[in-house]
This record gives C-alpha cells, structure tokens and sequence, in this order.
C-alpha cells in the first residue's frame, strides 16, 4: 500500500508539476507577445521620425544647390558678358587697322608707281651715260692710237708692278722684323745652351786602315794562295783591300760592327803572328762577343749619362753599335749623346718636359744602327724601332720627323730637327771632301744664276752665304726680297747642306759722267 501510495503521491506530483509548467510557459508567451508588439510599436515612430528628418534635411540640400546653381549661372552670365566686350572691343580695333592697311596699301602703290616713273628715267638716263661714255672711250681711242683692250692691259701692269713692289717692300720689313727677333732669342738660347756642352771635335775616318810593321806581313795576312785573306773575309763579312800603300790594309765594309771585329781581329793576329784559317775562326767568335757587349756598355753608358729610365735592352744594344757608325767623320753616338744634351737645355729654356727631349735626342738616329740591312730611311727605321719597344708616341713621332720626311705636329718635331742641326753643323763635327765642297759651291750659284734679271752670284764663306747681284732696270726694290725668298725655297728643296745658307740680294743704280 505504500508503495501505491508513493506511486500515486509521485503520479499526482508530476501532473501538478506538468500543470505549473505549462501555465508558466502560456504566462511567458503572453508577455512576449505584448513586448514584441510594444518593440514594433517604438520602431515604427523611430522610423517615421527619421524620414521626417531625412525630409528636412532633403529639403534644405535641395535648396543650398538651388542657390550654388544659380550663383554659378550669374558668375558665367557675367563672364559672358565681359567676352562679349572684349569681342567687341577687339573687332573694333581690326576695323581700325584694316582701314589704316587699305590706306598703306594706296601709298605703297602710289610709292611703286612714282618708282617706276624714275627707273625708267634712270634707264634713259643710263643708256644716255652709256652712249656718251662709248662716244668718249672712241674719242680716246682715237687720240691715243690704243684699243681699249690694249689700254686696260697697261693699266693692270702697272698696277701690277706697283702692288709687287710695295708688297715686297712690305715683306721686306716684316721679315726683318720678325727676323731680329727670331735671332735675338734663338741666338740667345744657342748661345747658352752652347757654353752648356761643348764637346771634343772628332775627325776619325769613315774606312779602318792597319798599320803593319812591315810589308812582309802582308803576304802572311794573304797566305799562300790566298787562303788566309779569303778566311778574313768569310769569317768577318768584310772587304780587306791590299795595294801598295807601304805598311797597311784598309778595312772596308757598310756594317761598323763588322768592320770592327776585322780591325781588332788583323789587330790581334798581327801582334800574335800567328795567321791561319783555324786561329781566324777562333778569334771571329771571341772577338764578336767582347765587340757585341762592348756596344752595350757604350750604350748602357749614353743612357746613365743622360739619365734616361726604362730603355728596353734591345734598343740599349741598338744605340750601342753607334759607337762604330761615323757619319760624315763625326761619331754617330757622340753626336747623339750631343743632340740629347743639346734638347735638354734647350727644353729647359722653352718649358717643354726635358726628359723627353733628352729621350728624343738620343734615340733620334737609332736607325742608322740597321739600315744597312733594312731598307727605308734611318728616320723610318729608328721609328719602327721605338714603335716595336712601346716607347711613347710623341716621341717616335718626333724620331720619325727629324729629318722633315713627315709633317711635325709638335714642338719637339722642330726642336729635333734644330738640334740635330746644331750638332752636325758645328765647327769640326763633319769634314768634307774638297770635291763635294766645289760641287756645293758651283750647285748654289748654279741656282741663283737661273732667275731672271739676276747679273752675277758669288758663293762665300764655304758656302754659308750667297751674295746675288741683280740689274736695277729689271728687278725693282721691293722686287729684291721676293727673288731672295725664291732662290731660299729653291736651295731648300733641291740641296742639302749643314747649318743655313743667308741670300744677299744686291741692286744698285750707278749714273756716270764724264766731264771734257
């Protein structure tokens, strides 16, 4: 019973709980339902308030671009206006030019047609001129038995004569004023770069002659038939001439290191006496080796002397051999080592790198070492010498142009050609033959004899100077120094000569009387 009773007790709970539950959950959806129509209710005045608002705010949008519209019409209404007049303004003024146009028009038509009146009076009047000056010229050719072609070609000579002679008269001046200046400031850098160096003067021989202690020793240098001379000469590459000078042979050959090595070789079998093929061989082989390093000391000793940095060994060796070389007697290296003084003070002086002087000045006859087994001149040769050991441009441009066989392009082109001048032209650094002397002599006057109007030349001092006597009636005043730079440019190009040659031109007028 109990257990009836708790079942039923627990039954009537849960139906009494379930009862509450669902009254509670009825009372809640009720009051929702009125909190959900109270929501609606508010927002529907939230929503009509703002379109309210939004009306208003329309409306007073609305009206401020009413305004702002109607501001902007009047400003372009306003600027319309002001173009309108400008428009005006500006068509107006067009009125007023074109009407001042149409008027320089009539003015300008009525200025052509009064221009035209007076051409053809001038024209007239020319042709009138033209008549009247042709009557004249008849009239003139009448009285003066001369056509007018005739005439005109008087005229045009004598003014020809008289511009030749004042225009000589005028180089005449200039010349010597450009002249004495040239020399007082060359004399003056000469002269000083002269008491700088000065050398030995040197006159050795262009050939090697023996000296033998007696003529018996020329039958053993010959050797029986001929074996011991033909030996020298394979083994050296020489010329060995026997005649019958008394005690001596000449050595004759174009290479000096050649020539060298046979002079000390017939030197050294001379004083050995003992001359066979063998020993000569022996001997060649020694003997070029002590001449070839010999040429390297003497070239070593030049570029020290001089105090030259980075010549390659080649072109040491190179200016070494110039030992042997003479030209014209002088000494082929002493008269380099001359040069390369002579452009150091003279660089100096002028403001130029001395260095590179003195580099041009040694280097500037290289070529002479070879050109006896390289065809072309030694100016070329000692170029492509210089090019072929990467030395500077401008200096194998200025070895290339010491003798003027190219254009100079720099100060140190003239200044080589100067120096090397200087050197060679000495007193004492060359001697000629009496032969060449008389033919340079003869030459000179040769040249001044084949101008026109010239009487008599003479050449003087050794052919430094040549002195030109011309007839007066031919050759005018002013004429004179134009025939003296004629035959300079003549000499010049057709001789060749140490130093300059001066050209004196002489004209006078000599009236004789004789009274009775």
């Amino acid at each position: 019973m109990e257990a009836i009773i708790g079942l039923s007790a627990a039954a009537v709970g849960f139906i009494v709980g379930a009862i509450m539950t669902a009254l509670i959950q009825n009372s809640r959806r009720k009051s929702a339902g009125k909190y959900a129509e109270q929501i609606k209710a508010d927002a529907r005045k939230e929503a009509e308030h703002i379109q309210r608002e939004a009306k208003v705010a329309a409306k007073g949008d609305i009206l401020k671009m009413r305004e702002e519209f109607e501001d902007e019409i009047r400003e372009r209404r306003k600027e319309q206006q002001n173009n309108e007049k400008r428009l005006t303004q500006r068509e107006e003024a067009l009125e007023r030019k074109s009407d001042q146009f149409d008027a320089k028009l009539k003015d300008v038509e009525k200025q052509v047609q009064e221009n035209n009146l007076i051409r053809e009076r001038l024209n007239s009047r020319e042709q009138e001129l033209q008549k009247k000056i042709s009557e004249q010229i008849e009239q003139l050719e009448h009285v003066a038995q001369l056509s007018r072609d005739e005439a005109r070609d008087i005229l045009l000579e004598k003014l020809k004569n008289e511009v030749v002679n004042e225009s000589g008269l005028l180089v005449r001046d200039i010349v010597e004023e450009a002249k004495q200046r040239a020399e007082k400031e060359s004399r003056r850098i000469l002269t000083y770069a002269i008491q700088r160096y000065a050398s030995d003067c040197t006159y050795e021989r262009t050939t090697a002659t023996i000296p033998l202690p007696n003529d018996e020793m020329k039958g053993r240098i010959i050797g029986r038939e001929g074996r011991n001379i033909r030996a020298l000469e394979a083994a050296t590459g020489v010329n060995i001439l026997i005649d019958d000078t008394p005690e001596a042979v000449v050595i004759s050959c174009f290479d000096p290191i050649r020539k060298e090595v046979a002079r000390q070789l017939i030197e050294r079998l001379i004083s050995d006496g003992r001359i066979h093929p063998t020993r000569i061989e022996e001997l060649v082989k020694k003997i070029s080796k002590e001449v070839e390093d010999d040429a390297y000391s003497a070239g070593e000793a030049a570029v020290l002397e001089t105090g030259i940095q980075g010549a390659s060994p080649q072109v040491i060796k190179l200016l070494g051999r110039l030992k042997y070389r003479y030209s014209f007697s002088q000494n082929v290296l002493k008269h380099s080592l001359e040069t390369a003084y002579f452009m150091g003070i003279i660089a100096a002086e002028l403001g130029l790198d001395e260095q590179k002087a003195k580099r041009i000045g040694l280097f500037h006859d290289i070529g002479k070492a070879v050109d006896h087994e390289v065809e072309g001149s030694h100016a070329q040769i000692g170029a492509d010498i210089l090019r072929k050991h990467n030395e500077a441009k401008d200096v194998i441009q200025a070895v290339a142009a010491h003798h003027a066989e190219i254009e100079p392009v720099s100060a140190y082109d003239v200044l080589i050609n100067a120096c090397d001048t200087l050197s060679a032209s000495r007193p004492g650094a060359r001697s000629e033959t009496t032969e060449l002397y008389l033919r340079r002599l003869e030459q000179l006057e040769a040249i001044a004899h084949d101008f026109p109007g010239v009487e008599s030349c003479y050449a003087l001092q050794a052919g430094r100077e040549v002195r030109v006597v011309v007839l007066p009636d031919k050759i005018a005043e002013g004429e004179a120094q134009m025939l003296a730079k004629d035959i300079c440019q003549r000499i010049e190009k057709e001789m060749n000569y140490p130093g300059q040659i001066k050209i004196t031109i002489i004209r006078e007028t000599r009236s004789v009387e004789y009274a009775k």
